[in-house]
């Protein structure tokens, strides 16, 4: 059964959650804030979750089998071209919206995201980092050359008309779906030249871009406080910064449905939805 990429409708703070947004909102106020987001941002705009309650069993694919193995890369674009149709069909939600704002009032000095969805950046907000790619560019690996991802999308159909998007097909968080049979399907090439071609994203076994972490680490070192948002802080690169952030004394808020691995390190935890919780700081911190 297909996930569905519909918004979600934020739901009421508790009263807990509610206190520790008055205690945030203390912290933050008059601060210049980095925010660090990940994928329980965009669970609101129908994009599943990695780790939350009834997110889907993954096997990820690595880089090294991507490259090693034709087959491999074959499932590969077969399920990201179909999890595509409907991943470029969500839309930013209300916390993506809320940060443009705070950013554009000059309260967010930038994002950092670990999503590859794009929803910031359509949302509006202009400073944003993609510590992990995006899905809408694509990259030849030979000659570096970058194709939008509808350019590839038109020829993966043209090439494979037997592939029917509007099927039943399990969206992952990263924009994938599950494809039974690709032994028939045909994968494109770079029209450049021939080489292979790759989403671009960090797959697992791949190492975020150096030059994307020094920007992300640019941000936090000019903020007053940072703001994670829906990471679970699983991925070395998040705690790599949450890290930056309590070696200059800064403050850390952490809004997550949860745990997290830097729970010890916040100054405030906010267990509640990334899209509330960002509407109430917003509330505090403009009026």
């Amino acid at each position: 059964m297909a996930h569905s990429t519909a918004p979600a409708q934020p739901l009421p703070l508790s009263g807990e959650a509610r206190a520790a947004v008055d205690l945030a909102s203390g912290l933050l106020r008059g601060a210049r804030i980095a925010v660090l987001t990940g994928a329980g941002i965009s669970t609101d705009s129908g994009i599943p979750d990695y780790r939350g309650a009834g997110a889907p069993v993954r096997t990820p694919m690595t880089y090294g089998q991507f490259l090693a193995d034709e087959p491999y890369r074959k499932r590969y674009w077969a399920g990201s071209h179909l999890g595509w149709q409907r991943f470029a069909a969500a839309r930013p939600n209300e916390g993506h919206r809320t940060l443009a704002e705070l950013e554009a009032g000059g309260i967010v000095g930038g994002i950092i995201t670990q999503n590859v969805d794009g929803l910031h950046v359509r949302a509006g907000s202009r400073r944003v980092v993609d510590l992990h790619g995006s899905m809408d560019r694509v990259t030849c690996l030979h000659c570096g050359q970058f194709f939008s991802r509808e350019a590839i999308a038109e020829r993966i159909a043209a090439l494979n008309p037997w592939l029917d998007p509007a099927g039943p097909h399990a969206i992952n968080p990263d924009g994938d779906a599950e494809v039974d049979d690709v032994s028939g399907f045909a994968v494109p090439e770079c029209s450049v030249c021939g080489g292979t071609l790759k989403p671009d994203v960090v797959f697992f076994g791949e190492f975020v871009p150096p030059v994307k972490f020094e920007e992300a680490r640019g941000i936090v070192a000019r903020a007053d406080a940072l703001l994670v948002l829906g990471s679970s802080l699983v991925v070395n690169s998040g705690v790599r910064l949450v890290g930056l952030a309590a070696k200059r004394r800064i403050p850390t808020i952490i809004v997550n449905r949860g745990e997290t691995k830097a729970d010890a390190r916040a100054a405030v935890k906010i267990d509640a939805g990334t899209s509330e919780t960002l509407a109430a700081l917003r509330d505090a911190l403009i009026a």
